[in-house]
This record gives structure tokens, sequence and C-alpha cells, in this order.
């Protein structure tokens, strides 16, 4: 594997690790693509590190598990404010 990409394998791990990133957060920030980032950290990051290997595919395993709510919450707040309401906690309320 080219040192470059040994680099940035290594680089893209420590960003997820360090933020909880997704794999869209950190491909957006290192700008590669998703198809990039997810083979690195699945296929190349084990051969180079296999402890900071664990913990980014735990990392991933839980923002997949939590995607569904964020997808909601997205979609939630879409509509809110095509409606002209914001957020508050405690539930809706119209703006002033």
């Amino acid at each position: 594997m080219k040192d470059y990409i040994q680099k940035r394998v290594l680089d893209l791990s420590h960003f997820i690790a360090d933020h909880n990133a997704t794999v869209r957060q950190a491909a957006k920030h290192f700008g590669v693509s998703k198809s990039t980032v997810h083979k690195d950290v699945t296929e190349r990051l084990p051969d180079l590190n296999r402890d900071l290997a664990e913990l980014v595919k735990r990392v991933l395993e839980i923002n997949k598990a939590e995607r569904h709510i964020r997808g909601g919450e997205a979609t939630r707040k879409k509509y809110q404010i095509k409606k002209g309401f914001h957020t508050q906690k405690g539930g809706y309320s119209k703006k002033a």
C-alpha cells in the first residue's frame, strides 16, 4: 500500500474515532468519497492497526444504529421550517 494511502487511512480513522463521525462527515472533511472512506476503514485499516480498526468499527456500528433517528429528526425539522414552526424543547410553537 502506498504511503499516502496509509496516511489517509489512519487520518480518516483517527477523525472518526475522535469525533464519533459518520462516514459522510469524514468524507466531507477529507474531500474524498463515502466509498473511499468505507473501503479505507473496513478493508485497509485492519491490516495497519487492528485496535484502531475495532474502535472505528464500534463507532460506525453506533452511527448505523442511530441513523434512522437522525433521518427522522432531519425530516421533522424540514417540515417544521416549511410550515413556519421552529423547534423548541417540549413541543411545537409558532414563530412570532
